[in-house]
């Protein structure tokens, strides 16, 4: 009993430490359109973000259950171990990508390091590929639907707003990105903060601590506050990146993605399915940046960030897998 404590703690501990990475990893995602177009000062639009991310995390538990109970067989199949070795895949991957400017996804890292986990230490059997199948399919289709409703608000926009001239455009939309930059972060709270959620909750069932698979306040809160406090700590690299060397934002442009971004990540926390919030507001940029001027969008850097995020399942899963033998090593 000692020695599962003990594992429950580290589970606790580097699950938190995922949290808190996600958040200064992330916070590009919230804040990086309302600091490119000077809506926002940077310290003003990180605390905003860091905020709404807390209250969005604590609006629900769908998302944590679908993490805990979608992607294995069976919550009672895995041990804390496995969730110690996909926690560090996770986290690597995320440390290694945030050093590098390069906007990867944290949701794909934690499935993959789990994924590499389980097959490697239960085998293929444990697994839920039906699961898996459904969250991979909602990480796909979510920054494309955000691409395709990115060019239809930001033609909408151009449309009401055609009379109007530029000075006064940006003017109006710069006030207004500081709703839409709530929005998103509220949205990005709802949805990741709940990953880790998963995972403890996951841990506490399979180690016996409660009785049915439903995530407990306090968890909803430790795990709120750690994204919150990472989200305060910023993430200026990515922010870089996302907010510049994608597509050039304007006010109107930088409204529409943020807009955009918080209706689809926002749905999918209601459908229950784990987005990366990531690759919505990527896809957004690229969506409004299109319906500007197809050739605007900077397509290398487009580019990049795609290799990024198809290698980021496999590569966490390997690294999952290896760390699960350090993991029995140690314990």
């Amino acid at each position: 009993m000692p020695e599962l404590q003990y594992l429950i703690f580290t589970v606790i501990i580097l699950a938190l430490i995922f949290d808190f990475i996600n958040g200064f990893h992330d916070t590009a995602n919230a804040i990086a359109t309302s600091v490119s177009t000077r809506a926002l000062y940077p310290n003003h639009a990180i605390m905003l973000a860091a905020g709404l991310n807390f209250l969005g995390a604590m609006v629900s538990t769908g998302v944590a259950k679908t993490i805990g109970g979608d992607i294995v067989s069976s919550p009672s199949i895995v041990d804390e171990k496995i969730l110690i070795a996909a926690l560090i895949g996770a986290i690597f991957w995320n440390l290694l990508t945030w050093k590098l400017g390069i906007p990867s996804s944290s949701s794909h890292a934690l499935i993959g390091g789990l994924i590499g986990a389980v097959l490697i230490s239960v085998g293929i059997s444990g697994l839920n590929w039906n699961g898996i199948g459904k969250i991979i399919l909602g990480l796909i289709a979510s920054p494309a639907i955000a691409f395709l409703t990115g060019i239809i608000i930001m033609n909408i926009i151009f449309r009401v707003f055609e009379n109007f001239s530029p000075h006064v455009l940006n003017d109006k939309f710069r006030k207004m990105q500081v709703i839409s930059a709530a929005m998103i972060a509220f949205s990005n709270g709802s949805n990741d903060a709940q990953k880790s959620m998963g995972i403890i909750t996951l841990a506490l069932f399979s180690g016996g601590f409660i009785s049915e698979f439903e995530v407990p306040t306090y968890v909803k809160v430790l795990c709120a506050t750690a994204m919150a406090m990472g989200t305060a700590t910023g993430g200026w690299n990515i922010i870089k990146t996302v907010g510049g060397k994608i597509f050039k934002l304007e006010p109107p442009s930088g409204f529409a993605a943020d807009l955009n971004s918080s209706c689809v990540v926002f749905g999918a926390t209601l459908l229950h399915l784990p987005v990366s919030t990531t690759h919505v507001v990527s896809g957004s940029i690229m969506g409004v940046g299109s319906a500007k001027r197809v050739n605007a969008v900077r397509w290398g850097t487009a580019q990049q960030m795609i290799k990024a995020w198809s290698i980021t399942i496999p590569i966490t899963a390997v690294i999952g897998a290896s760390a699960f033998f350090l993991v029995e090593a140690l314990f």
